[in-house]
Formats: C-alpha cells, structure tokens, sequence
C-alpha cells in the first residue's frame, strides 16, 4: 500500500521547524537512498531530492523509462528520503537543488521564520484521499460527530485535510476525537481492524474496499478540491545560481505529468509500478493510475495560483503552523514554470 507524502512532516509543528536549521548545517544528506534516475544529459546535471513514498517511485521510474531528464540534456541524480525534513535541510544546505513530489504545507512556515526557499510550480494538485469508514452506520461527515477519527501528529497532511474537511461541514475538531495513528497506510489499516472509527488514506486501495470491509464517506480530490496536494521547490540559492537547470528539470516532470494523465500511459504504468514497488498487485496500481486521469490531478503546465497557495497558508494560520499569511512573491517564483513550459 502506497503511503504518500510522509504524514508526520507534511505539516510540522514548530518544534520541528526549529530543526531545520540544525539540518541545514549538515555536510550532506543523512539517510538518504542514492536512487540514479535518468541517465545521460549534455552535460547539466541536478541533484534530486523526493520523499520515499510508494507513488513517488513509480512516478521517478516512469520519468526514467521515459527518458524526460535526458530529451532537455540533463542528467540527474535522485535522493529518496523516509523524513521530509530532510527534504528542507538538503536544499538549504546546498546538497541537493530541488524537491519536485512534495506536500509544501511545512515550506510555508519555514520560509515565515526565515529559510531562503520558494515554491516554484505544482505538481500532483488533487489529494489522493478517501475517507474510509468501517461502520456502514457512517454515510456522511455528519456522522462523524463524536468518533474517533485516525490521521497523522496535529498539523500534518493526514490531520490537516481532515481538519479542513470537517470544517467544509461545519464540524469543529472538538467535536470528534483524533488519534494519532502515523501513515496513510497505518491509519487505513487501524480503520479495517476496527480500532478507529474513520480515517482518510491513499486511493490505492480504493477498489478493494470489499476486500478489506470498509466503504468510502468521502472523495477528497472531490470535497478540497482547492488543497493542493504537491508541488515543487527549491531554494533561492539554487535560483540564482544553476536557474537553467531548475527550468529544465521542471520542463522534464511536466512531460511525465502529461504522459501519466494521458490513458496512453496506462501499460507503462502499470510495468513502472509493479517494478517499483514490487510488494503491489495490479488493482492497487490500476487505482493508482484511474485516479491520475482525473481532471486537474497533475499540474500538466506546472501552473500553480496564488488563490491555491492563499487557501495553504489560511488552513496553516487556522491551525496555528503559521501566524499570519505572507505575500505571494515571498513565498513562490512561477517564471521558472513559465519558462519551463517553453521548452514543451
């Protein structure tokens, strides 16, 4: 089962903020999987750093299988890393110069107290969420009120979108009980064993629902269609300095954002995720690659507004991640989108 974006770091609390700064002094990157993906360039190269999930491997095999990095004349090398706070240390500390299959609710934040980082195009923009319930006595968010509901720590994604969904319906989080059961996977599987009434979790296991004998309350690509569930950052430093591959790294991941929105890329897909993530089934790949055909799951132009980024920083500031909103150009850079987007 795919977990997604890590669920404690999605959306840090600020004890975790004030460790990125002591990450960022790091010489290198601790913990990080040396993943060589896509091979010769003309000569450019980048650095890479994703998270370890499941749908972010398939998504980096499909990219390499495509050879996307090499059609701009880029090599690159790509880091996977199991705690997203090393996604923030690695940019700052100049190891590594982007993140391009990432949450950025904890960018918003860091860059408030200070780091030197910008948002500079979406990426995957529809959560990949359901809202899964095991009593077929829970048909609605109404019936939510007074359960106990799984997510990730108070502030991350899991806990977040939950918050937010709740909040569409007019229930307030005091209204239910939230445990904190860890990952996406962990909190579908607390919801199938009965030890939490609700929880949302991955569409990887949307059509084995039976199965596992759970039902979905809520689509949440359909409920928060406004929450945006990736995007792609880096840090000023990298701007300035290596601008023209940053501009041909994110030309390359738009073409992967295509092709997988695309029902041609439904075959390569399917081989990319079973050699990806070899644990897998088909069904949980087909799941994987229906919910990619839905319109407006990727950013096929890297384009990401400034009312996406204000509803962020609005739910963070709700939640008390962050104290005020902060202007648009402090905390994104579009043109290298726009430039990217060129070269298709």
């Amino acid at each position: 089962m795919s977990q997604g974006i890590p669920a404690t770091l999605a959306h840090p609390s600020r004890r975790t903020l004030l460790k990125f700064g002591a990450l960022a002094s790091l010489a290198g990157l601790t913990g990080c999987g040396g993943n060589e993906a896509a091979g010769a360039g003309g000569g450019k190269a980048v650095t890479i750093v994703n998270t370890s999930s499941n749908s972010t491997l398939v998504l980096q095999e499909l990219l390499d299988r495509q050879s996307y990095l090499p059609s701009v004349e880029l090599s690159a090398k790509t880091q996977n890393v199991s705690d997203g706070s090393k996604l923030i240390a690695s940019l700052l500390n100049g190891s590594t110069d982007i993140t391009l299959l990432s949450g950025f609710g904890q960018v918003l934040p860091a860059i408030e107290k200070g780091a030197k980082l910008k948002i500079i195009s979406g990426s995957g923009l529809l959560l990949a969420h359901a809202v899964y319930a095991k009593d077929s006595g829970i048909k609605s968010a109404q019936d939510l009120v007074g359960k106990t509901i799984g997510t990730g720590p108070v502030g991350a994604l899991l806990h977040q979108i939950m918050v937010a969904f709740l909040a569409k319906h007019g229930i307030k989080s005091e209204q239910v009980k939230f445990v904190n059961i860890g990952s996406s996977a962990d909190v579908f599987k607390a919801v199938a064993a009965g030890k939490v009434d609700v929880g949302p979790s991955l569409v990887d296991v949307y059509d084995q629902q039976d199965k596992y004998g759970v039902h979905a309350v809520a689509e949440l690509w359909k409920e928060l269609p406004e929450y945006t569930y990736q995007g792609a950052y880096t840090s000023d430093a990298a701007i300035k300095k290596n601008r023209d591959v940053l501009v041909r790294t994110l030309a390359a991941y738009a073409k992967l954002f295509r092709y997988i929105s695309s029902p041609d890329s439904k075959t390569t897909y399917l081989d990319a995720y079973k050699k990806a993530v070899p644990s897998s089934d088909a069904t949980e790949a087909g799941s994987m690659w229906r919910f990619a055909q839905q319109p407006g799951a990727y950013a096929v132009d890297l384009a990401l507004n400034e009312d996406r980024l204000k509803y962020m920083q609005d739910l963070n500031v709700s939640q008390g991640v962050q104290s005020k909103v902060l202007p648009f150009d402090q905390i994104a850079d579009m043109s290298l989108a726009n430039d990217a987007v060129k070269m298709l």
